[in-house]
């Protein structure tokens, strides 16, 4: 009886693995790394697409629109233009002020994206005509300024606690947060801040033959921003307000002298009206009503919502937990402020949930499969196919999370499309070792050469195939903008499915062809030439 010689790569895998007493390990260990990698993948709903861009602010004091146009937007749109990566370029201009918003292309490097355009505006500020401020380039991210995390906090007797009250609580858990990795933004909505109201009487005020800018300079010299007099509370009043530095209390501010009349001191208190309470010129307000424990809903009253975004390929579901821990720990003591809150929106458990029923569904997926296969093929060849399915799913996973992928409803897909095409090679091989075994040469042939000989044989064709269901999918990969990044995994995970296919084919069918199948007693001439 001669040694069968391998002609493909089929054959040298199947002889090198078939009775090799590591084959058996190397399988186990295959699917252990694909149930380590799914279960520290990082998980999320939707893949996180970089969409990007920034803002581009300059400010000329005493110029019109028309001339912010003409010497700041369009010499900053021409430059701007000349970037590589950016696809628009947008320029408002009005009074004093001219912005110049920016796009890059989908896909396009955040960091540096907003990096060269830091560095254009800045080599050019030599174009700016005199008199024009610095300008300002605040980069956007809008992929992640979308929130994982949504709590909304109110006051249980919303008489007992005062909107600043709530907002400094809140605050202070946020700030708690900023030992937290993998957090990009925390963002505080409907929140009222405490600050220093002044209202002028305007009436004494030019009574002392005094105007606006004299009062703004005045708070100026103590505070740490300029004072704003242009927003208005809800019963139109002007107001004059800063943040508080030097200033302590009201009476510190009432005390300020704005100007000096006859020898005599003009304090802001003989012009002015000084109180210490919230910023009433933010008309921004939240509200929520929530249900009671009969049924019924309470009256809308204000809260404010702690928005939390994560950065691209972390792990939604790892950083809501953790911050929902950590505000369970604070629970006691904000029941104890009279401050409750609720959840309206969980992004990592909805991730979690929709990552966990579509692995549901591929375990029904292969089940169906192998009934299916055991139905056609036979119990022995169909139990082989299916147990070669995991370590192919498992390579797949594994490759995945090596490569910085997430596991999302894209991902999954991925996997449930090339399921059905994945079982194509190991259905292949074993239904030629099927065949040689019922052939009438079976016989004089060892039962490992013969699977050997199978496994080569069908080596080329299933190779061929193989690399053309892999050449369909790579044209998905050059696909552009947002459709494109989008529908990425497929093309990264479908060919990587296909080539463990192959592989595993080759290496374990004939292994588990050689434990569970048997050469039949009798052989029939006639089987040699059926091809099943």
């Amino acid at each position: 009886m001669s040694r069968y010689k391998e002609k493909y790569l089929a054959g040298y895998l199947a002889r090198l693995f078939l009775r090799n007493p590591l084959t058996m390990i190397l399988g186990v260990s295959l699917i252990a790394l694909g149930v380590i990698a799914l279960v520290m993948m990082p998980r999320e709903e939707d893949p996180q697409i970089s969409i990007s861009g920034g803002v581009v602010m300059v400010s000329l004091p005493g110029a019109s629109a028309a001339e912010i146009e003409q010497v700041i937007v369009k010499p900053l749109e021409r430059r701007i233009k000349e970037i590589k990566g950016v696809e628009h370029v947008y320029g408002i201009a009005s009074d004093n002020v001219g912005i110049v918003n920016v796009m890059y292309y989908i896909g396009e490097n955040r960091e540096a994206s907003n990096l060269k355009l830091y560095d254009k505006v800045m080599q050019n500020m030599n174009h700016l005509p005199k008199g024009a401020s610095t300008p300002l380039v605040r980069p956007l991210d809008i992929d992640i300024d979308i929130p994982i995390l949504s709590i909304a906090f109110y006051a249980k007797d919303a008489n007992a606690t005062d909107s600043v009250a709530l907002y400094k609580r809140i605050e202070a858990f946020r700030n708690s947060l900023g030992t937290m990795p993998n957090l990009a933004k925390t963002e505080l909505k409907g929140e009222h801040k405490e600050q220093f109201t002044i209202e002028v009487d305007l009436l004494k005020l030019s009574g002392y033959h005094l105007g606006l800018d004299q009062i703004s300079t005045a708070l100026n010299a103590l505070t740490t921003q300029l004072p704003d007099i242009t927003n208005h509370s809800k019963e139109g009043k002007l107001l004059v307000f800063g943040i508080k530095n030097a200033l302590e209390d009201v009476k510190d501010i009432e005390n300020v002298i704005v100007a000096h009349v006859g020898g005599s001191a003009i304090y802001l208190k003989d012009v002015a009206h000084v109180s210490l309470g919230y910023d009433v010129q933010n008309l921004k307000q939240a509200y929520i009503s929530y249900k009671n424990a009969d049924g019924s809903f309470t009256p809308l009253q204000e809260q404010v919502t702690l928005c939390i975004s994560k950065l691209k390929g972390s792990n939604a579901v790892v950083i809501a937990e953790d911050v929902l821990a950590r505000l369970d720990a604070y629970k006691s003591e904000l029941s104890k402020e009279g401050i409750a809150y609720s959840v309206t929106r969980n992004y990592g458990q909805r991730a979690n949930e929709a990552v966990n029923e579509l692995v549901f569904h591929l375990l029904i997926s292969i089940v169906i499969i192998a009934l299916l296969l055991i139905f056609i093929l036979g119990w022995r060849e169909g139990l082989i196919v299916t147990l070669t399915v995991p370590a192919i799913l498992a390579i797949t996973i594994f490759i995945a999370y090596m490569s910085g992928q997430t596991i999302n409803r894209i991902t999954l897909f991925a996997f449930l499309l090339s399921l059905g095409l994945l079982v194509d090679d190991v259905i292949v091989v074993i239904e030629n070792i099927h065949r040689h075994l019922h052939s009438k040469f079976a016989k004089d042939t060892s039962m490992g050469e013969l699977l050997i000989e199978a496994t080569d044989e069908i080596g080329a064709p299933t190779n061929l195939a193989t690399i053309a269901i892999i050449l369909t999918m790579v044209p998905m990969a050059f696909v552009g903008q947002m459709m494109g990044e989008f529908m990425k995994p497929i093309p990264l995970n479908v060919p990587v499915a296909m080539t463990a296919s192959l592989l595993i084919a080759y290496i374990f069918t004939p292994y588990l062809a050689l434990k569970l199948l048997k050469k039949p007693k009798k052989h029939s001439g006639a089987h040699h030439d059926e091809t099943l």
